[in-house]
């Protein structure tokens, strides 16, 4: 009994003792585990980064976007990655020179419709994506939707509604140099639509006289539109080029946006892609003429072939000195003409003195690709001899 018990008292003591080494061991733990909370977990030496959250800022870098920047201004980040697809304009040099002569021709007729002192410049040039213009689109706008002809296809021109408002201004007697009065939240009236319309035929007129050089173009106005869905003329993902013209009256002035999808100028990619105007891919004019008048001057030998007859390979082993071979052929039938495989003509053969001489009886065969150049030359040849 006493063994027991004593055993009992040790139990108890062991008990006691692990208790407390617990509670210290907790209270150590907790207290550290505490310290670093209120310390703000700077000395946690795990940090993971993927505990950090983003700020609105940082979101919008890495997606690309930015409320500073247009739609038409630099990308980057995961936008950029998404529009890489779309072609720069820059791979169309011609593009440029056009839309500078557009600039020039709708200075000189705006100046004419306004009666007024009106400068247009060439804002940008920029390649967009339709449905992203479509969004980018300050209301109240209005927007044309015309057609080429020869392209087969649709365009788009913008104009917002500050030039609108000064053109109508300019054209009703408004007073110089004072701001064009906006009237938010009513639809434009019949007036206002047709001097809009009016202006934009003027923009398409001067349009087609800026492509003439290049490429002759019809473009017609199809129909205006104050809705931006309403005036969809490819899908929402295809590329197009943008162009922004900027017309400024003294303090007053506007927009003017002409949109381009790539489609629609596809038929004349290849005239878009010469570096000026009438280059020639692949041909030297200079090279032509002279390998003209070079293969002109050259002299050729030619066959006079009295009869061809075909044998048997035994008739031709078969045949010994002093044989005779019969040609179903008189003096008097033409003989042909010819320089290698190719017959040139026909003649009769003669005689002058002792040697043997042909009668041209007929033309020289034309082949079938164009001796334009072979006759050029023979011209200038004729001239200068």
């Amino acid at each position: 009994m006493e063994e027991k018990a004593q055993k009992k008292e040790d139990m108890s003591d062991w008990d006691e003792a692990l208790t407390e080494q617990g509670a210290e061991a907790a209270g150590g733990e907790s207290g550290d585990w505490s310290g670093l909370v209120e310390k703000g977990g700077e000395d946690t030496p795990n940090k993971r980064g993927a505990e950090r959250i983003l700020n609105q800022e940082e979101i919008d870098n890495l997606l690309g976007f930015s409320p500073d920047d247009g739609v038409l201004g630099e990308q980057n980040g995961i936008r950029a990655l998404i529009n890489s697809a779309l072609v720069s304009y820059e791979r169309l040099p011609m593009l440029e020179i056009v839309f500078d002569r557009l600039v020039r021709l709708t200075t000189s007729s705006m100046r004419t419709f306004t009666s007024d002192n009106v400068e247009v410049s060439l804002d940008s040039i920029s390649s967009v994506r339709f449905d992203d213009y479509l969004n980018s689109i300050p209301l109240p706008a209005i927007l044309s939707v015309f057609r080429a002809e020869e392209w087969d296809n649709f365009g788009l021109i913008t104009v917002d509604s500050n030039l609108i408002y000064s053109i109508i201004d300019s054209l009703l007697g408004g007073g110089r140099g004072m701001q064009a009065v906006r009237v938010e939240g009513r639809p434009y009236t019949t007036i206002e639509m047709n001097i809009v319309r009016k202006l934009i035929e003027i923009i398409l007129g001067d349009a087609e006289n800026a492509f003439q050089p290049l490429t002759p173009v019809k473009l017609n106005l199809e129909r205006l539109e104050t809705n931006p869905r309403f005036a969809a003329i490819t899908r929402p993902n295809n590329a197009a080029i943008l162009v922004e013209l900027r017309v400024d009256m003294e303090d007053r002035g506007g927009r003017v946006q002409m949109l381009l999808p790539y489609v629609t100028i596809e038929p004349i990619r290849d005239l878009l892609l010469q570096m000026f105007m009438g280059e020639k891919f692949g041909r030297d004019a200079i090279w032509e003429g002279h390998l003209a008048s070079e293969v002109y001057a050259a002299e050729i030998e030619v066959d006079a072939v009295l009869v061809e007859q075909e044998m048997s390979l035994r008739d031709v082993m078969a045949l010994q000195p002093g044989h005779t071979v019969m040609f179903d052929v008189s003096p008097q039938d033409p003989i042909e003409i010819k320089c290698g495989d190719a017959a040139l003509t026909k003649g009769i053969m003669g005689r002058i003195d002792d040697a043997i001489s042909l009668k041209i009886s007929r033309s020289l065969k034309r082949p079938k690709m164009s001796l334009a150049a072979f006759e050029n030359a023979a011209q200038t040849n004729s001239e200068v001899g």
